[in-house]
């Protein structure tokens, strides 16, 4: 497996880029995202994965190891291929995407051109426990090291990444904060995943 590629950006193209590896032009299909990142003629490095098909060997790429690892899980569920998983990715984050799954949010899902109802509910069912939770999506957004982000910050987060405003969030969060701090007044920690899906709730009856 070809795990990434450093080189000289020699093209740009809507929808990939070429690096010179060795003197061998690499076409990789990336997000707008990461092609927002890169220009002709500077070094970059992409975290890459290779599907190989029988008429074909395609390379994506991505800007951090997340997107690719997230790209990669979100295959194993039923229907989704390459090519729609890098719509989802040029979407989401790879944050929104296990904040979306982790709350049920078919609404957020179906917004990747590809996924309906069924498409979104599916998703749900089955990637459920492989995503990842919201919060160490958060912690992995902080860099792992550095301080874990509280309830407040991480909901913040996961509506914003979900394309809701941060006046949006904020007054979503005002929603859920007793039953946050109800969880706290009884010694347990505050479950970010049950709180989005309460500030979700709080959104969509607005």
């Amino acid at each position: 497996m070809i795990a990434s590629v450093t080189g000289r950006v020699a093209a740009i193209a809507p929808d990939g880029v070429v690096v010179e590896v060795g003197g061998v032009g690499l076409l990789t299909h990336c997000t707008p995202g990461t092609l927002a990142t890169l220009k002709v003629g500077e070094q970059a490095r992409l975290a890459t994965s290779l599907v190989v098909r029988e008429e074909s060997l395609t390379l994506y790429g991505f800007a951090t190891d997340d997107e690719r690892t997230v790209f990669e899980l979100l295959q194993t569920a039923s229907g989704v291929g390459p090519k729609l998983a890098l719509a989802m990715l040029a979407v989401h984050s790879p944050q929104a995407l296990r904040v979306a799954v982790a709350a049920a949010d078919l609404k957020a899902l179906t917004r990747v051109p590809g996924i309906g109802q069924k498409g979104a509910q599916r998703i749900v069912l089955e990637l459920k426990d492989r995503l990842g939770t919201p919060e160490e999506a958060v912690n992995a957004a902080l860099n792992g090291g550095r301080r874990v982000a509280l309830w407040r910050d991480q909901v913040h987060s996961g509506l914003v990444g979900l394309g809701y405003s941060a006046k949006d969030a904020d007054e979503a969060i005002a929603e859920v904060e007793p039953e946050a701090e109800a969880d706290l007044a009884a010694g347990r920690q505050p479950q970010v995943a049950s709180l989005l899906k309460s500030a979700l709730r709080a959104l969509s009856v607005r």
